[in-house]
């Protein structure tokens, strides 16, 4: 009977420390939700709109190399409308941000070397020209010999759409990357690539045969940059 007893009374207390635990464990879970809910609060609070040039600099510096941001050159609109060189530099690279009377974002990074080629479209573009018409003007141009592009010049997209950004880190919320590498007149044939995309994150190749073929590697399915 006393073995019965002492028995009875160790199931029961180990019963209470189960009880215990699980309690103690539901509480922890219930915190640590909660501390993760707070954080992502406090995270979404500190995002802030693109509002003055500096935001337009933060925010386009995003599509270069982070150890060439310092000195890269970034031009583009202003908040008062205006094309001007926001930032000057003697990188590589040439940034053009994000035009803040558009909808969503889109600021590109460029190797130096392609400005003539860029400069030449925004030229046609405020001329009133078409896209195809830009296209065609700008084949008969390279095949001349008027505008050169080097094989091999990447272009770096940083986009999303989305116009809020963390303002201690400068990413742009949502905003992912995409690469373009020029290869003028290149083909499927010539350099191996398919002329669809036949998976995220995959090259091909895009306008194969003309004078703005490029291999396009885009970004993996959700995933933010």
């Amino acid at each position: 009977m006393k073995t019965l007893f002492t028995s009875l009374l160790f199931a029961s207390v180990l019963i209470s420390c189960n009880s215990s635990d699980k309690s103690k464990a539901t509480s922890e879970e219930s915190t640590e939700v909660a501390t993760i809910t707070e954080a992502t609060a406090q995270t979404k609070k500190q995002l802030k709109s693109i509002e003055t040039d500096d935001d337009l600099i933060a925010t386009a510096l995003m599509a270069a190399p982070a150890e060439s941001r310092q000195n890269t050159k970034v031009i583009g609109y202003n908040m008062a409308g205006e094309f001007v060189t926001l930032k000057e530099g003697d990188s590589e690279y040439i940034v053009l941000a994000d035009d803040p009377k558009k909808e969503g974002f889109n600021a590109a990074c460029y190797h130096k070397d392609l400005e003539p080629f860029m400069a030449r479209g925004r030229a046609l573009r405020a001329e009133g020209k078409s896209a195809k018409e830009i296209f065609e003007i700008r084949e008969a141009e390279v095949k001349s010999g008027e505008i050169e592009i080097t094989p091999g010049s990447a272009l770096h997209i940083y986009y999303g759409p989305n116009t809020t950004f963390d303002p201690e880190t400068s990413k742009v919320e949502g905003a992912k990357l995409r690469y373009v590498i020029y290869t003028p007149f290149a083909t499927s044939a010539s350099i191996g690539l398919p002329e669809t995309p036949t998976a995220p994150n995959h090259p091909w190749i895009m306008d194969p045969g003309t004078h703005r073929a490029h291999i396009m590697i885009s970004p993996l399915v959700n995933k933010v940059e």
